[in-house]
């Protein structure tokens, strides 16, 4: 069954753009261009980045290097439950589910 898709609003830096979006993920729409227009205007508040095409790049950069930072801490976290579900499995006496 596909979903039918409309056209949203969306303001980013004062900009207008049209974007094909289902209609059950509007509001996701919505939250990610508000994040991303704060973000943008973050930066150039800064005033150290200039053009709106630098400022989209810069803040692509910092939301998926954030993006990145947080899926390795979970690798990282989840790699740290299960070390201590192996060891606790060892004191235990239980066997090892991996």
């Amino acid at each position: 069954m596909s979903q039918q898709s409309t056209t949203v609003e969306v303001r980013i830096l004062d900009k207008e753009f049209l974007v094909a979006c289902p209609p059950d993920e509007q509001d996701a729409l919505q939250r990610a261009a508000k994040h991303l227009d704060n973000k943008m205007r973050e930066i150039r508040s800064t005033g150290k980045v200039f053009g709106t095409e630098r400022i989209a790049v810069m803040a692509a950069l910092n939301i998926t290097h954030a993006l990145l930072e947080r899926d390795t801490m979970s690798d990282a976290t989840s790699n740290i439950l299960k070390s201590m579900d192996s060891r606790l499995n060892e004191i235990l006496g239980e066997p090892s589910e991996n």
